[in-house]
């Protein structure tokens, strides 16, 4: 499955996206947005942000443009709160803490944190053994640029699992997950949650259960930005 309904109402859809699904239409290959829109018998649904192909979790879409430009503004605003889940074989130059700094252009598409603060990329982040050799991490974005996660692991020298961009180890899948999103909408709190539902790490029990210390990531005491 390319990906599994959480939300379904009159302004936006929520999915969960599975790894390797491109969003937007790509060289003329219909992406999730067009499979989604088709499947709900909708004429179009409008990107109020992406995941990359190898991402999987929680994606928000807009149903109509006048909601896609106050969530796409809301998202600018860093009114929406994002955590990602991930894992690497590498252990990290530090457990936890804020990783920022300018992403800088490098060769072949990829992209490196540099220790200017012009522009910077921020994420603060968490991270617990999960078993010999496996480390997981709870990622805050604070801002959304191109490979902003997967970037900052690798500073740490922690590069994600399956991430061969960026030095990862060979693995079935990229192992960053969307985990959960909240935000203020009609005066109410939305909050949206998914699993993993691909990839043998994921899915081990043991994942799972190391999650219960992170199941409310909004109430966490996050290093300081």
């Amino acid at each position: 499955m390319q990906y599994s309904l959480i939300e379904y109402n009159d302004d936006f859809v929520v999915v969960n996206k599975a790894p390797g699904v491109t969003v937007q239409r790509d060289d003329g290959v219909h992406g999730l947005l067009d499979l989604v829109a088709s499947d709900l018998g909708l004429p179009k649904l409008f990107p109020v942000h992406r995941l990359d192909n190898p991402t999987s979790g929680v994606l928000l879409m807009g149903r109509h443009s006048e909601s896609n430009q106050l969530l796409s503004r809301m998202f600018q605003a860093r009114e929406i709160d994002k955590y990602y889940l991930a894992l690497s074989l590498n252990k990290p130059r530090k457990k936890q803490g804020l990783i920022k700094g300018d992403m800088e252009k490098a060769r072949r598409g990829s992209w490196k944190l540099s220790q200017t603060q012009k522009n910077p990329a921020v994420t603060q982040f968490f991270s617990q053994s999960l078993a010999p050799g496996v480390r997981s991490y709870l990622l805050k974005p604070h801002t959304g640029k191109t490979h902003q996660l997967r970037v900052a692991l690798r500073s740490l020298g922690a590069p994600i699992l399956g991430d061969k961009r960026y030095g990862g180890d060979e693995s079935d899948r990229m192992y960053l997950h969307a985990w959960q999103m909240s935000f203020q909408w009609q005066g109410e709190l939305r909050r949206y949650h998914a699993l993993p539902e691909q990839g043998e790490y994921f899915l081990n029990p043991v994942f799972f259960s190391s999650l219960e210390p992170w199941g409310s990531p909004e109430s966490l005491e996050w290093p300081t930005l």
